[in-house]
C-alpha cells in the first residue's frame, strides 16, 4: 500500500489544529499525520498529540524552515501539505493524493482562487497580492498557474527529495512553484473551496513584510533560473538610457566640434559599459543554469 504523509506546519494554531487533524484522519485514514510545531506558545503541540497526530518540532522560526525539516525527515510515496488554520477542506485530500499516486502529477495544487477565495477572504490586500504574484510568475515563466501561494498541495517523492528549500518563511510556496516549472515537473490544479479563518484565529502572514519577501523571491529566482532574460532586460534599459542621453551630445559635437557636457558623456558611456557587462553576465549564467538543469535530469534518471 502506498504511504501517504499529511504535513501540517503549525505556529499557535490551538484553536483549529484538533479539527484539522480529525478531518484529515477521516479523509485519509491510512495516512500518517504529522504536526510540526514551530515554537507555539498556546499548547498547539499538546492538542495535536491528543487529536492523534505525530508531533515533531522545528525551532528555527518560519514556514520554510518547517517544510525543510518535514521534507528531510519523512519518507512517503505521497506528501499532502496543508495549513493548520482550518481554511482548506479535507474533501479534496483524496483527489489531490490520487493525482500524485497515479503518476498524473508531481505537484497537485489546491486552487483557491478559482473557487471561493475572493469571496471568503476578508483581507483585500491579500487578494491584490495573490493576483500580483500570479501575474508575475506566469509572465516570467510562461505558465498558467491559477494559484501560486496556496498552502494546499500534494507532492511526489521525487519532487520532495529533490527540492532545495532555500526560503525561510511564507515565500516557500512561490519557491516550490517556480522550481516545479523550471525542472519540468508535472503540475495539476483542482479547484478547492476556501473558508476564512474562524473568529479568534489570527493569520501569521504580515501583508506588507511577507509580501515584499515574496516579490523579492520571484525576482531572485527569475535571475537564477532565467538569467539571460533577467540581465538582458536590465542591459536593454541601461542601453536605452545611455543612448538616449548620448544622442544630443553627439549631435552637438558634430555641429560645433566641441563636447560641452562631459558629465553627461561620462554617465552615458558608463551606462553602456555596464549594459555590455550585464549582457555578458547573462550569457554566461544562462549556460551555467542550463548545465544545472542537465545535471538535475541526470540525477533524476539515476534514481
Amino acid at each position: 500500500m502506498a504511504k501517504i504523509a499529511v504535513l501540517i506546519p503549525c505556529y499557535n494554531e490551538a484553536q483549529t489544529v484538533a479539527k484539522v487533524v480529525s478531518d484529515y484522519r477521516a479523509a485519509l485514514p491510512e495516512a500518517d499525520i504529522y504536526v510540526y510545531d514551530n515554537n507555539s506558545t498556546d499548547g498547539t503541540d499538546k492538542i495535536a498529540r491528543e487529536a492523534g497526530a505525530i508531533v515533531r518540532y522545528e525551532y528555527k522560526q518560519g514556514k520554510g524552515n518547517v517544510i525543510r525539516s518535514m521534507f528531510r525527515d519523512i519518507d512517503a510515496d505521497c506528501y499532502l501539505m496543508i495549513d493548520g488554520d482550518d481554511t482548506y477542506p479535507a474533501e479534496n485530500a483524496r483527489e489531490l493524493c490520487d493525482l500524485v499516486l497515479e503518476g498524473r502529477a508531481d505537484m497537485a495544487i489546491g486552487d483557491r482562487l478559482s473557487a471561493t477565495y475572493f469571496k471568503e477572504n476578508k483581507r483585500p490586500f491579500h487578494n491584490v497580492g495573490n493576483r500580483g504574484v500570479r501575474f508575475l510568475i506566469n509572465k516570467f515563466f510562461g505558465s498558467n498557474i491559477k494559484d501560486i501561494m496556496t498552502g494546499y498541495r500534494a507532492f511526489s517523492r521525487d519532487f520532495v527529495k529533490n527540492f532545495p528549500v532555500l526560503s525561510k518563511g511564507f515565500e516557500i510556496e512561490t519557491e516550490m512553484t517556480i522550481h516545479a516549472l523550471d525542472k519540468n515537473f508535472l503540475i495539476r490544479e483542482i479547484p478547492v473551496e476556501y473558508r476564512d479563518r474562524p473568529a479568534g484565529s489570527v493569520s501569521k502572514l504580515n501583508t506588507v513584510r511577507d509580501g515584499v519577501k515574496v516579490i523579492f523571491t520571484i525576482f531572485r529566482l527569475y535571475a537564477e533560473y532565467k538569467p539571460f532574460r533577467f540581465f538582458t532586460a536590465i542591459s536593454a534599459l541601461l542601453s536605452a538610457l545611455g543612448i538616449g542621453f548620448l544622442v544630443p551630445v553627439l549631435i552637438e559635437y558634430f555641429k560645433t566640434g566641441l563636447v560641452e557636457r562631459f558629465p553627461t558623456l561620462f554617465v552615458c558611456v558608463g551606462c553602456l559599459i555596464i549594459a555590455a557587462l550585464l549582457f555578458t553576465c547573462g550569457i554566461i549564467l544562462h549556460f551555467v543554469a542550463k548545465k544545472h538543469r542537465m545535471l538535475f535530469e541526470i540525477l533524476m534518471n539515476r534514481r
